[in-house]
């Protein structure tokens, strides 16, 4: 194994706490130069603070390692550029970016508001989008250069309560895929994460059954640091041969995700009509149909 990281700047959004603040960190150690992002807003993206952002960048100095903090958001594609400029101009390029800025707002679907909607799609799908996007230009010209994006088994999955949320998430992985597809040919790669662990935004989840506060009992037990090998693992050059993927990190569990395939059709050489729909068609297929579950009923077992 190579040092992936001596020399590399890797930019990580959402890094003052949690899941992107164990990334920065562990990068950092591994000789990476890191620019740390975070707007410092509450979990549901209100307010800012410098502090999270440079708390973070103090650690990995103190340790002996190299990083600058930013404080831009990743909402607007003008601030999204202003993060990756800080790169250039602190460290003269950039390598990789971890797109992990996330807030929450939940709300069950017929009460959603069109601000809880815009809110989360503008941080989530748009942020990674404008982030993505301000760097690319250095990496085509690079001929290199890598994007890891937390996505959520509530897209892939479903979850109560968070349409805006899942909407994001899923698009973030239909997000990697085409910059997979686009830029593989300059030697660019990009995948997601679906991390399973206790942080900040967690923690704002509902607890009053006894159905959630087991989930939330199960999710303490898994930590950002488990999240972050994964993280920095595929910003390194020993990940040359992942792209386009979607990896679930569960505690020590590392899980290859699904991506949509047909799995199952049928014809009719007349073509179909309304009757020959629900007389054939659905009896034919319906045991492929995918199950109208949630995540925790996919992931029912304890974390390993």
């Amino acid at each position: 194994m190579q040092n992936n990281f001596k020399d590399k700047v890797i930019l990580v959004t959402g890094a003052g706490n949690g899941i992107g603040r164990a990334i920065a960190m562990l990068l950092g150690a591994q000789g990476a130069r890191v620019v740390v992002n975070d707007l410092g807003s509450s979990g549901s993206g209100e307010g800012s603070d410098a502090g999270p952002a440079q708390k973070v960048v103090d650690e990995i100095r103190a340790a002996g390692g190299k990083a600058v903090a930013n404080t831009d958001s990743v909402a607007t594609a003008e601030s999204a550029q202003a993060i990756v400029d800080t790169a250039i101009r602190e460290f003269g390029r950039i390598d990789g970016v971890i797109n992990n800025a996330g807030i929450l707002r939940d709300r069950i679907f017929h009460k959603m508001s069109t601000a809880e909607w815009q809110a989360v799609l503008d941080v989530h799908l748009n942020g990674a989008y404008f982030v993505s996007r301000a760097a690319a230009p250095y990496f085509k010209e690079q001929q290199g250069g890598t994007y890891v994006h937390m996505t959520s088994t509530t897209g892939l999955v479903g979850n109560f309560g968070q349409a805006n949320y899942a909407a994001a998430k899923l698009g973030i992985v239909a997000l990697s895929k085409s910059i997979a597809l686009d830029m593989a040919r300059f030697n660019v790669r990009s995948n997601c994460i679906a991390p399973f662990a206790w942080s900040r935004l967690i923690g704002t989840l509902p607890s009053e059954t006894e159905a959630e506060k087991k989930r939330l009992e199960r999710m303490q037990a898994m930590k950002p640091e488990q999240v972050a090998p994964v993280a920095a693992f595929l910003s390194g050059d020993d990940s040359a041969d992942v792209n386009g993927q979607v990896l679930a990190v569960r505690g020590n569990e590392l899980i290859v995700m699904s991506q949509p395939r047909p799995v199952a059709s049928v014809h009719r050489a007349e073509g179909w009509t309304l009757e020959t729909l629900a007389e054939h068609a659905v009896p034919a297929v319906k045991r492929a149909f995918t199950p109208l579950e949630r995540s925790p009923e996919v992931f029912s077992w304890d974390p390993i």
